[in-house]
């Protein structure tokens, strides 16, 4: 059986409307739960994509512009820390023995990796892979980006399918050590509640100076 998706309106944020895009309820801690209403994928690539699609379709204000968030997975990146996405890649997509670029859908006329040109000042920028997998321990030696999910790639398709900006907000969950269960996913979260929480004062003081580094013409 399939679900009807739940569909808040946009936030109102310094006056426009924003959707929030989450994956999951365990990265929906009090903080956020005072600042926003995210609408939620669920997990994965193929659950984010349907999901915030059928949304947008469906919405009757449009939004200004979709902030995906939540957490992410890093060996390199500092654990708890949230970063905002620079530029994301789809590590799934493997067309190579046609001729194609690994990373590059075939007949589609985007790069591997997808750069996101608007910003919010004083936060860390990073780049990120989005796949179906759970990545951990060597794995991350095989990935090229910063950071790890298994949303932002699917969301970002989707936003540009509506012709609407994305800004991407990641905090590590994970990744310093091999995971070896929920509760290594979990541990911070709480953490990075409040950080993300902090990154959404940082994008409503964004929006209103309006700050040019937010660019959301492009």
């Amino acid at each position: 059986m399939t679900r009807a998706p739940d569909l808040p309106a946009p936030d109102m944020i310094a006056g426009l409307p924003v959707l929030f895009v989450m994956a999951a309820e365990a990265e929906y801690g009090p903080a956020l739960r005072a600042r926003i209403r995210p609408l939620m994928t669920g997990v994965g690539p193929v659950e984010a994509a349907v999901e915030l699609t059928a949304a947008l379709a469906a919405l009757t204000v449009r939004p200004r512009l979709v902030v995906s968030l939540g957490s992410a997975g890093s060996a390199r990146l500092a654990q708890g820390q949230v970063y905002q996405v620079g530029a994301v890649a789809w590590r799934d997509m493997d067309a190579s023995a046609l001729g194609f670029a690994r990373g590059c859908t075939p007949f589609l006329d985007l790069p591997r990796v997808i750069d996101i040109p608007h910003r919010l000042s004083g936060l860390p920028v990073a780049s990120l892979s989005t796949g179906a997998d759970i990545v951990s321990g060597p794995a991350y030696t095989a990935i090229a980006e910063d950071m790890v999910d298994m949303e932002t790639f699917a969301h970002l398709r989707a936003a540009q399918r509506f012709g609407v900006p994305l800004i991407g907000l990641r905090g590590i969950s994970d990744g310093a050590e091999a995971l070896e269960g929920l509760a290594d996913w979990t541990r911070h979260l709480q953490l990075i509640d409040g950080r993300l929480a902090a990154a959404i004062d940082l994008l409503e003081a964004a929006l209103a100076r309006a700050d040019p580094a937010l660019n959301l013409t492009a």
